[in-house]
């Protein structure tokens, strides 16, 4: 690697280097310390070409979620099978790795900034700017730049829009998905909500089991399926689907009162 090589987006490759390792040495404990983060399915990772691959997932925390994906990624394509044991594969990381992130997130503080420049694709949110509705046209060059991450690399993207749960898809994200015919890996992710703030920089609480599913690759009809019907794929996908929170508030309910059976039977006896 050339010492002012440069990425599609003008970053030198070598300065990415160092800033990934750095950053990566310091969040480690986050994953494997201070939390415990298990993971499944990061097989799937070693597996995918070196480019036009797009995951999605959903979201928790604006920087931790995605900070423990460049771990898992490059603690796999090392040939770790769902471990981040031992950070040496931070030594050679996967370079042309993305994800699409606000504008206004990655340019509020110095840190956002750094890590902007060590893999942000980022986008102006057509329903949200500083805390307020709006309602714009989605920007030509964003999706340029999503294309052109992709034709890069790998991209790893958060297609509510938000941390908070149960929120709809963005249709947009159908859409890049229609266009670049992208392998499309699904990920489901948990625990990160109680261990960080939403930000995802303040450790919030410790001993959190955090979570990872990285599943198989979608099987998508590029051509002749609807952007409906690939919006509804994804929440299935990602496990956001409407219908899935009624089986989810069943089970909770169910896990209550047998909680609270249990709790009477002690009083009792």
């Amino acid at each position: 690697m050339g010492l002012f090589k440069k990425n599609p987006f003008g970053h030198i490759l070598f300065l990415k280097l160092w800033l990934i390792r750095i950053l990566g040495s310091l969040t480690h404990r986050r994953f494997k310390g201070f939390n415990e983060l298990q993971i499944e399915g990061s097989e799937i990772i070693k597996n995918l070409p070196e480019n036009n691959v797009l995951f999605v997932s959903n979201h928790q925390t604006y920087f931790a979620d995605v900070v423990s994906m460049f771990h898992v990624f490059n603690a796999s394509l090392s040939g770790r099978e769902d471990t981040i044991k031992n950070i040496g594969y931070l030594w050679r990381p996967k370079l042309n790795l993305y994800f699409v992130a606000a504008k206004e997130t990655m340019q509020d503080g110095l840190l956002p900034k750094i890590m902007a420049y060590a893999g942000s694709v980022s986008i102006e949110r057509t329903w949200r700017s500083e805390g307020q509705n709006v309602n714009r046209q989605v920007k030509m060059s964003d999706i340029g730049n999503i294309t052109k991450a992709l034709e890069d690399g790998w991209v790893i993207t958060f297609p509510q829009g938000t941390t908070k749960p149960w929120k709809p898809i963005r249709r947009g994200t159908a859409h890049i998905i229609k266009m670049n015919k992208p392998i499309v890996v699904p990920i489901v992710i948990d625990g990160f909500r109680r261990s960080f703030d939403k930000k995802g920089l303040r450790i919030k609480k410790r001993g959190i089991l955090q979570s990872m599913v990285i599943k198989e690759p979608l099987e998508i009809d590029y051509e002749n399926e609807s952007i409906d019907a690939i919006v509804e794929k994804l929440q299935f996908a990602i496990e956001q689907h409407p219908s899935l929170l009624k089986v989810i508030s069943e089970e909770e309910i169910k896990k209550a009162e047998e909680l609270n059976k249990e709790r009477h039977w002690k009083v009792k006896s």
